[in-house]
């Protein structure tokens, strides 16, 4: 066995032995510490089976993650337009700098009683929250990404005559994807806390929601429950912008490698 080989089996086994550790020795602390608050892991598993697969799904899982993802793709919608600008145009970048760090400053839970007066307590005040935190990471990575295109370039395609929209297409975007992923990625993480966040604060559904509700109905069990079903859906959901950025990018890592060797 090569040794490339070897290490990537060592880093498969050590990705999924350190979970495994963690939940073996949660499982036996739990079960012997006979705490309240802390149920033993195996009623927290058997409370999240029958709460979470299938019962609720349509009810609770359904609606969040459709909030998610409507208020994350207008966010890299509108950040990869807005950032291209910015990035192409000194002046408006110039212009806009005061406005963008304004807006990159304000406490993401502080824009829910502003959503709230005026959007009210429906679906639109969630999506809009998490559109408006999402927005900066990937506005603010794409700036960095069209800043970072190479002139020669841009030069080259002017000299061919080469613009708008077939200059942004072939040369800007790809040039800056790397960075505009960068931000997806934070900014998923976001979307998902902002997600169960206005879900507690207005709402009568939701994962979210159902946190809440158990932990003020004294039901612990369901409360881990529903946390335990966040942390799968972070994982699911990183998961899948990865793949999806490895596959767009594939392109990318192939140049970086043959320019290492």
């Amino acid at each position: 066995m090569n040794p490339a080989r070897r290490r990537r089996i060592l880093l498969i086994a050590l990705e999924a032995g350190v979970p495994l550790a963690v939940l073996a020795g949660w499982w036996v602390w739990s079960v012997g510490a006979d705490s309240f608050y802390f149920p033993a892991l195996p009623t927290i598993l058997t409370t999240f089976a029958d709460t979470w697969l299938f019962e609720r799904v349509g009810s609770d899982v359904v609606p969040s993650l459709a909030r998610l993802a409507a208020g994350f793709g207008i966010a890299v919608v509108a950040g990869v337009a807005i950032g291209t600008a910015l990035g192409l145009s000194p002046v408006a970048r110039r212009v806009a700098g005061p406005l963008v760090e304004f807006g990159r400053a304000v406490p993401p839970p502080a824009l829910l009683p502003f959503g709230m007066l005026v959007l009210g307590v429906g679906d639109a005040m969630k999506v809009f929250v998490i559109a408006v935190v999402c927005l900066w990471p990937v506005l603010l990575n794409t700036v960095d990404g069209v800043r970072g295109v190479d002139p020669t370039m841009l030069d080259t395609a002017r000299v061919y005559g080469i613009g708008g929209l077939e200059r942004l297409r072939r040369i800007v975007w790809p040039s800056a994807l790397p960075q505009v992923f960068a931000g997806m990625r934070t900014s998923l993480s976001l979307a998902l806390i902002l997600m169960v966040i206005s879900e507690m604060v207005a709402s009568t559904e939701g994962i979210g929601y159902f946190v809440l509700e158990s932990q003020r109905s004294f039901a612990i069990a369901e409360m881990w429950s529903g946390i335990v079903l966040l942390g799968v859906l972070g994982y699911l959901l990183n998961a899948a912008l990865a793949l999806l950025e490895r596959r767009v990018l594939r392109w990318h890592r192939a140049a970086l490698a043959s320019a290492l060797r």
